[in-house]
């Protein structure tokens, strides 16, 4: 049962540095552009096999 007393306080620090990282990644302009990324994704670049 002493273990218990060194792995609450890690799970709430490591679940803290994951929601301040969530937040950050929210503030920074991660998930602004969803549908960008989908749609980039068919397009097709010929420009590179131009001769």
């Amino acid at each position: 049962m002493s273990v218990l007393i060194y792995l609450i306080p890690i799970a709430l620090f490591l679940g803290l540095l994951g929601l301040g990282a969530f937040v950050w990644s929210i503030k920074s302009g991660q998930y602004d552009d969803l549908e960008g990324a989908a749609r980039r994704i068919l397009l097709d670049d010929d420009d590179d096999n131009k001769n």
